[in-house]
């Protein structure tokens, strides 16, 4: 009778000790699929940070080294145009670029210092560069209304689509609802500008967001002069042509109400 009981103890020890570690792993589950995850962050206006595993993106780097307090230091650097809200050489002279790469179109590079030199990568529209583990594609940004040709010249600036662990993120940049970006395909996260006089309307950047049918936008890039675009407006025409279409709605405006 006794080693019956005393077998009966080491069962029921053994068998909890079992559940405890089934129990601790499936905890620990969770936590491995957040891994690869892109996480993104508004600066202001077209500037952004996004993280993947170990590598951190810039997006349009402005602003400063304050603009950037509590991230971290930059992997890989994509500029778009020469305008001032998408390029400032202070800002790079100021962040710790030692060992980051950096992605522009050929006016841009040709306003950077030499020092920058064996950093960067120059894409014209329709290159291609692998970068971190990253394909960066550059896609052509223009306008095309008359009166607005002089802001954005065809060939001057990069778009990009970033192939991120089978994930297509596109930067549309300075640009009107052009036939390039209408072709895209497969993108999972479109960031899509819209403000005037410089890039295009709600109506214009929801069209061509119907034309490619992204899984999910964010609009970016709206505050004009003297108007702030209507995102919401925005939103409401995507979903009235296909409600699928997830607008995400981030705070690119941190100083101001809009």
């Amino acid at each position: 009778m006794k080693n019956a009981m005393v077998r009966l103890l080491i069962i029921l020890i053994l068998g909890g000790c079992k559940e405890r570690k089934a129990e601790k792993s499936i905890k620990l589950e969770p936590a491995a699929t957040t891994v690869n995850e892109i996480k993104i962050k508004p600066i202001e206006h077209a500037t952004a940070v996004l993280e993947w595993k170990d590598v951190t993106i810039y997006i349009d780097p402005v602003g400063g080294l304050k603009a950037f307090e509590g991230q971290r230091n930059p992997d890989l650097i994509l500029i778009t145009d020469i305008h001032g809200d998408h390029f400032s050489l202070e800002t790079l002279q100021e962040l710790n670029t030692e060992k980051s790469k950096i992605i522009v179109p050929q006016a841009v590079a040709d306003k950077i210092p030499e020092q920058f030199t064996p950093q960067i990568d120059v894409l014209n529209n329709g290159d291609s560069k692998e970068r971190f583990e990253i394909t960066i594609e550059a896609i052509p940004m223009y306008n095309l209304r008359e009166e607005a040709l002089k802001f954005h010249t065809k060939g001057r600036g990069n778009g990009y689509v970033l192939n991120i662990d089978g994930k297509r993120l596109y930067f549309s940049g300075d640009t009107e609802d052009i036939p390039e970006m209408r072709a895209l395909k497969d993108i999972d996260k479109a960031f899509i500008c819209m403000n005037l006089p410089y890039t295009m309307t709600e109506e214009s950047a929801a069209d061509a967001v119907l034309a490619f049918q992204p899984k999910q936008v964010y609009p970016y890039h709206y505050r004009g002069r003297p108007n702030v675009s209507d995102v919401k407006k925005f939103k409401k025409l995507v979903n009235q042509g296909n409600p699928s279409i997830e607008i995400v709605q981030l705070d690119w405006y941190p100083n101001t109400d809009y």
